[in-house]
């Protein structure tokens, strides 16, 4: 089922709320022996509806398992306190805290100045620090995901509203 831009629009909220209160997402793939593996990838970019891309650092098994052609999982978490002690004194969340989204990867290829500007003004909060350069430094190369499905995250009754 194709993602579709209203949907595609409320995501892209909460993937700016997930940044701002973990500064990473979680991708899952499964390994060759079909093990699941789990990466955290803060440089996911939501682009049209079903399109995103991440900068390949730091992703070695990540990277190895999609090069086999692996089915990609993204998990997205709002891990803000604040957001959960209110959501757990009113008895419910007021927006979804947390999303799925299910796809493949593209291939491998090398990144465009715009894809790296926009990731760079997403970091400017962060380029003074000393570990700016160590984890984004190389953002030569980028892998493009086609996700087709958004799968909800249910908490029982404190997401009923949602169903």
């Amino acid at each position: 089922m194709a993602i579709d831009h209203a949907q595609w629009d409320q995501l892209r909220a909460h993937a700016g709320n997930v940044f701002g209160s973990s500064l990473h997402f979680a991708i899952a793939t499964t390994n060759a022996d079909g093990t699941p593996h789990i990466t955290p990838i803060g440089s996911l970019i939501l682009g049209e509806p079903g399109e995103a891309y991440f900068f390949e650092v730091f992703a070695r098994q990540l990277s190895k398992n999609l090069d086999r052609g692996s089915a990609v999982a993204v998990l997205g978490v709002i891990s803000s306190s604040s957001l959960w002690a209110r959501s757990l004194v009113a008895g419910h969340f007021s927006s979804p805290p947390a999303f799925r989204l299910l796809g493949v990867a593209g291939e491998r290829r090398p990144s465009t100045a715009e894809e790296r500007a926009r990731w760079r003004r997403k970091l400017r909060f962060l380029r003074w620090t000393r570990g700016h350069d160590r984890l984004f430094g190389n953002l030569d190369f980028v892998r493009g995901l086609h996700l087709r499905e958004v799968k909800p995250v249910r908490f029982g009754q404190m997401t009923s509203r949602f169903e």
